[in-house]
């Protein structure tokens, strides 16, 4: 055990650590028996356990002190499950149908005790991997979206209570400075933990290092992630971050949560399912062609930022009169104005989403952490080719976002370059 009272649970701790927290004993009817336990942290930073009994189910989640899938040469802090658990209460409470509930939480221990989602709940990734149609997703995804950054924004906060809640999670700095890293910076220079698709994407990889608009676009966008507080955003938002079923939708693993562009969220959850997109060709000889899907992956992305837009601005409309500060119903007190702001903030917020969208496509791709839906392609040569396609979209998308004014023009650029 660590100075601070830290220590790394193995499963055996666990089990005395939960006969020892009433909060999570009593979720299992402290019955002790019978536990089924299981770890299942194959992401990037955590531990991840799965804890069934006869009575109850949970997880736990424990930060380390590093980042794990590296080891201990990258330190990390252990202050971001403090984070996380804010950001899961917080969005909890704006959106309870698709925010697992907390059980428990050790600031000490860095660690968390919230709602098991059960099977038949997957990664989405892996859902989308697999070819499954999921018909709610957009529907769901969109309304967690539009309520966590609305409800969280000067369009609905005081500016008094939107600095207390943007001073709440300005000390989530380490998980911001990853970030800003990984996805602004390293994909952009020659960095030791880059990697990529050798020797196919080689040229590729260094183009984008070489591609000067690139670097000046990708400035802009880190700007605007390191300075604007518009809203509470999730900061992870991938689709390694969503778990569903064809009726269920559920947010998790907010860590990186912090107040930032609006966005940052939105553009992460549809550039990975433009990547999602451009993988399946590469996953069309384990059965027939993926083409039926690929349409159904466009649709969901239209359906996505489309179903935004309609629940975020009702929400605006709804709350025109409230306390909001950002556009003071004194000031913009007739319908052609009110439109004209609507219309130029949303026009904003959707070329950020491209932008934001693009550069998370180009991480995935040459930087340090890549995504398994090009990963589980196993012939190298398919796998480039798909993540050629991905790329070359990806930069079009972050240097010429503001060309685009619908997503359906998005949709279409999509599939030329496919073509």
């Amino acid at each position: 055990m660590s100075s601070d009272g830290f220590r790394p649970l193995d499963e055996k701790l666990l089990v005395e650590y939960v006969k020892s927290t009433p909060s999570l004993a009593a979720k299992l009817g402290n019955q002790f028996d019978d536990l089924q336990i299981k770890e299942v942290g194959d992401g990037n930073l955590n531990f991840v356990y799965i804890v069934v009994g006869s009575s109850g189910s949970f997880v736990i989640k424990q930060a380390l002190p590093y980042i794990r899938c590296i080891g201990e040469s990258w330190p990390m802090t252990k202050e971001r499950a403090y984070f996380e658990e804010t950001a899961l209460r917080e969005e909890g409470s704006l959106c309870p149908d698709h925010v697992p509930e907390v059980y428990h939480f050790d600031r000490q221990m860095c660690l968390i005790g919230m709602r098991y989602v059960e099977p038949p709940h997957i990664i989405l990734r892996k859902g989308l991997i697999a070819g499954i149609e999921y018909p709610k997703l957009a529907e769901h995804i969109s309304g967690f979206m539009a309520k966590t950054l609305f409800y969280t924004s000067l369009l609905y906060l005081t500016t008094t209570d939107h600095k207390s809640a943007v001073a709440k999670f300005c000390g989530n700095v380490e998980l911001c400075r990853l970030t800003e890293q990984v996805v602004f910076s390293d994909p952009y220079k020659v960095s030791e933990y880059n990697h990529w698709t050798t020797p196919y994407l080689d040229a590729d990889a260094e183009a984008v290092r070489e591609d000067n608009i690139l670097k000046l676009e990708v400035a802009e966008l880190k700007s605007k992630f390191c300075e604007r507080t518009q809203a509470l955003i999730h900061g992870d938002l991938h689709t390694g971050s969503v778990m569903v079923t064809t009726d269920s939708t559920q947010v998790i693993d907010p860590e990186f949560a912090f107040y930032g562009p609006m966005g940052f969220d939105v553009g992460a959850f549809i550039g990975n399912l433009i990547l999602a997109y451009f993988a399946q060709d590469g996953h069309a000889d384990k059965g027939p062609d993926r083409n039926l899907y690929k349409e159904w992956i466009l649709k969901t992305i239209s359906d996505t930022w489309n179903l935004f837009y309609e629940k975020f601005t009702a929400l605006w409309d709804k709350h025109k009169d409230g306390p909001g500060e950002a556009y003071l119903p004194a000031i913009y007190n007739n319908p052609e104005l009110r439109v004209l702001v609507k219309q130029k903030y949303m026009e904003d917020l959707f070329h950020d989403t491209l932008g934001f969208g693009a550069a998370k496509m180009i991480r995935r791709i040459v930087g340090v952490a890549h995504v398994e839906d090009f990963e589980s392609i196993k012939e190298a040569s398919k796998r480039a080719e798909c993540e050629r396609k991905a790329l070359n979209f990806a930069k079009t998308l972050l240097k010429e976002r503001k060309k685009f004014h619908n997503i359906s023009e998005v949709v279409s650029a999509i599939k030329d370059v496919d073509k």
